[in-house]
């Protein structure tokens, strides 16, 4: 199995102290999984989910009056570089409980609509002004300011709404559907994803901890707390996959901070304006890279103890313990998919 190490010390720029290993610690796991998980296909699983969802969100947005605002829509949530990350772990979190893939799929679209929402919403001048997104021009910057803000607010409620309209009856119970319903309005509202990006906009002081948890791993705790309910998790396996989804979210951005940090210090001009601009957004501008490197350690380490409490689904787990090693490793890309 590719260690974390093994990816960022390949960056020709990026001092790593001697004391820091670069062999990461072993994690305690059963040895049916350890055994198994090298052999896990994770890029074939995924890209045959992704297609099933990509069709999926096809036929949940047509274009209707007025147009251009289904057309907005479309252009952010069909994306052909979007990874499908938070309906994937979704579905498989469903599926480890037992849940029926179709039970999933309503919720996994509603989480890729309000995950496209806010990042349209990020995008804008007023927020972070990043004028791409998914290997194509943010939606502001191709329908304007005025549209991406309400194609942002259309495609919230349209997720839930889908939701409600979509899974069915005989598989999921109301009951458990507004869990869900109530778990993605957490995730997103003011003590969420909202308060994470207000945090942002101001950089007070030593506040990255908080802006990663909120930005980035409510939506990787949502997608998976998602999963457990619709396939009717206990209270102990909702906390550990919560647990599970937050570090595999925040390990995610932290490993893309570093690899940012690679892209842009082989770029002069845009090194200085990490620094100068970026210090303390993200791991690396703030803390340095050997921070970094620690903290995503132990984001891989808290992440795959969480699912220890999975061993007796015995295979099913696979899916979610090769996530973690992708967000650290990225082994594969989809770009001979899009």
């Amino acid at each position: 199995m590719v260690m974390f190490a093994t990816t960022v010390t390949s960056c020709s720029y990026l001092h790593f102290p001697k004391r820091l290993s670069v062999t990461r610690q072993t994690i305690k796991c059963s040895s049916t999984t350890s055994s198994i998980s090298a052999s896990f296909d994770l890029k074939t699983y995924w890209s045959t989910l992704r297609e099933e969802i990509n069709q999926k969100l096809d036929e949940a947005i047509p274009v209707k009056y007025p147009a251009q605002i289904y057309e907005s829509m479309r252009y952010s949530v069909l994306a052909e570089g979007a990874k499908r990350a938070p309906p994937v772990m979704c579905v498989a979190a469903c599926e480890l409980l037992g849940g029926n893939r179709l039970a999933a799929f309503p919720t996994a679209c509603a989480l890729e609509m309000v995950h496209a929402a806010s990042l349209i919403h990020d995008d804008l001048p007023c927020m972070d002004d990043d004028p791409s997104r998914r290997g194509q021009p943010s939606n502001h910057t191709v329908f304007e300011m005025d549209m991406a803000i309400l194609t942002a607010d259309a495609l919230f409620p349209l997720g839930f709404r889908h939701i409600v309209s979509h899974t069915p009856t005989n598989l999921v119970p109301e009951t458990q559907l507004l869990r869900v319903i109530n778990e993605i309005a957490r995730a997103v509202g003011s003590t969420g994803m909202a308060a994470g990006q207000f945090v942002d906009l101001e950089v007070p002081a030593n506040a990255i901890d908080f802006i990663h948890e909120k930005k980035y791993g409510e939506m990787g705790e949502c997608s998976a707390v998602c999963g457990g309910l619709l396939a009717g998790a206990n209270d102990e396996e909702i906390q550990r996959l919560r647990t599970y989804g937050r570090a595999v979210g925040i390990l995610y951005q932290v490993v893309d901070d570093l690899l940012e940090a690679k892209s842009s210090k082989n770029k002069l001009v845009a090194a200085e304006k990490l620094v100068n601009e970026k210090k303390e957004k993200s791991y690396v501008g703030a803390y340095g890279v050997e921070k970094a490197m620690e903290v995503a350690e132990g984001l891989r380490a808290e992440a795959k103890t969480a699912l220890e409490g999975f061993e007796k689904y015995g295979e099913k787990v696979l899916p979610l313990y090769s996530f973690v090693d992708y967000a650290a490793d990225r082994s594969f890309s989809f770009a001979d998919h899009v």
